[in-house]
């Protein structure tokens, strides 16, 4: 049993290593695999004791049904199964199986939770929460534009360059999941909170080209970002649970709701899969057209010659 658990343990490596440095997934993605990983492996060394390439279609479908016996939600269920799933097609790229264990493993039916959305007045009130005066609320008040005007993740929005700003063009330059870059108009109000804020920030650190920092002159994190936004909403007087997320939703929300064309929002928001862009398609607001609809086909196109 020891043998077989080191195979497990040197696999975990090796299968880490693929993901970060070969699939260059992010370093929360990474560790999202990881625990699917762990998971698993636990379950198949307590079950049936075999190393990872005597696993078989029986084996991770017995995982799946202890998954279901153990309550997971369905979109919990279709995470691991495609952690699994990831692994296995290591496994065979790597030629250390022949076949696919999980060619025949279905996932659940996906459960699908409509987003939390602010509506347009909501977006007003937290804006209408910083204050302008101080070089904090100038930073706060632009990191809350720049979240809702572009629908940037919060990864995206805190590794956002000096140098991926293009006002005069109209757009940012986004480096998004997988290092996959994408273009994205920015409006005018989103340009001058940018520009003052700049114009007030303490000097960055000698080699920092990072947009947002913070009192100390270096980045801000992922975290700092969703107490800024969590302690508007308060402010606000805003119930609902809000995160940079909730923003990105309602950007998306608010642009499908006000005629914008699907394929667009995909780009926009960085979406591989169309059908994740389509959870939007249900509400009905009206926001945010004119920016989109004017800016993305000159985005589009300079993307291109990039």
């Amino acid at each position: 049993m020891m043998d077989v658990t080191k195979k497990w343990e040197r696999l975990r490596g090796d299968y880490r290593r693929y993901i970060r440095s070969e699939k260059r997934l992010s370093a929360n993605t990474v560790e999202a695999y990881m625990d699917d990983y762990d998971e698993f492996m636990h379950f198949i060394l307590r079950q049936y004791g075999v190393v990872p390439e005597e696993v078989n279609t029986v084996m991770i479908s017995r995982f799946m049904q202890w998954l279901y016996e153990e309550n997971r939600s369905s979109a919990s269920q279709a995470r691991r199964l495609s952690g699994v799933k990831s692994l296995y097609n290591y496994l065979l790229l790597s030629e250390r199986i022949e076949q696919l264990p999980t060619e025949n493993v279905d996932a659940p039916k996906a459960e699908r939770l409509l987003p939390d959305v602010l509506s347009v007045a909501e977006i007003d009130a937290l804006l209408a929460t910083f204050d302008l005066s101080s070089v904090k609320g100038c930073r706060d008040s632009a990191i809350v534009e720049v979240l809702y005007s572009t629908g940037l993740r919060v990864s995206e929005l805190v590794t956002l360059r000096l140098g991926d700003l293009f006002f005069g063009e109209g757009y940012l330059r986004i480096i998004g999941k997988g290092d996959k870059q994408r273009l994205v108009p920015i409006g005018s109000v989103a340009r001058d909170k940018i520009q003052l804020y700049m114009e007030l920030r303490k000097p960055a650190k000698s080699s920092e080209t990072t947009l947002f920092l913070n009192n100390r002159g270096t980045p801000l994190t992922r975290v700092m970002v969703f107490t800024i936004i969590r302690q508007a909403a308060q402010r606000a007087g805003i119930t609902k649970v809000i995160s940079p997320h909730t923003l990105r939703h309602s950007y998306a929300t608010h642009l499908l709701e006000g005629g914008a064309n699907i394929r667009q929002v995909q780009e926009l928001l960085g979406h591989e899969s169309i059908s994740t862009t389509e959870v939007y398609t249900h509400l009905d607001r009206r926001h945010l057209r004119g920016v989109v609809n004017d800016a993305f086909c000159d985005v589009n196109d300079k993307f291109n010659k990039w």
